[in-house]
């Protein structure tokens, strides 16, 4: 989190063994990143308030410290062949994850040609 919040790190353009230089890069991320975290952070907080019970125990299969994966597994189950599902019953998880999907999709499209500008990918 320090490094997303911009707390003080080594300047990647300074003498890398000098540890008395330490400089404050501010990370700034655009409106589409933003709204991705704002998406993911609605999905965990909701995610945090299903898992535990009213007895302030966390449910099986719960975890505190979980992935988006382990989110999506929470929520969609798996079949019988061990298969995750693709939907789950819970209506607002299926709300808060397509929002999550739909931001994830606008961000990429701004980023897409990037990744061949900086030679990621070529074309």
């Amino acid at each position: 989190m320090s490094f997303i919040s911009g707390k003080p790190i080594q300047n990647r353009y300074s003498n890398l063994f000098d540890e008395q230089e330490k400089s404050l890069f501010k990370r700034e991320f655009s409106p589409e990143a933003q709204a991705v975290f704002n998406a993911g952070r609605e999905l965990w907080k909701y995610y945090h308030t299903s898992i535990s019970s009213t007895s302030g125990e966390v449910r099986v299969g719960a975890s505190v410290n979980a992935s988006l994966y382990d989110i999506r597994e929470y929520f969609q189950g798996r079949n019988e062949k061990g298969k995750m599902n693709n939907k789950s019953n819970d209506e607002t998880y299926n709300e808060l994850i397509e929002n999550l999907r739909i931001e994830l999709k606008i961000l990429a499209k701004k980023i897409e040609p990037k990744v061949y500008e900086y030679g990621f990918l070529m074309e």
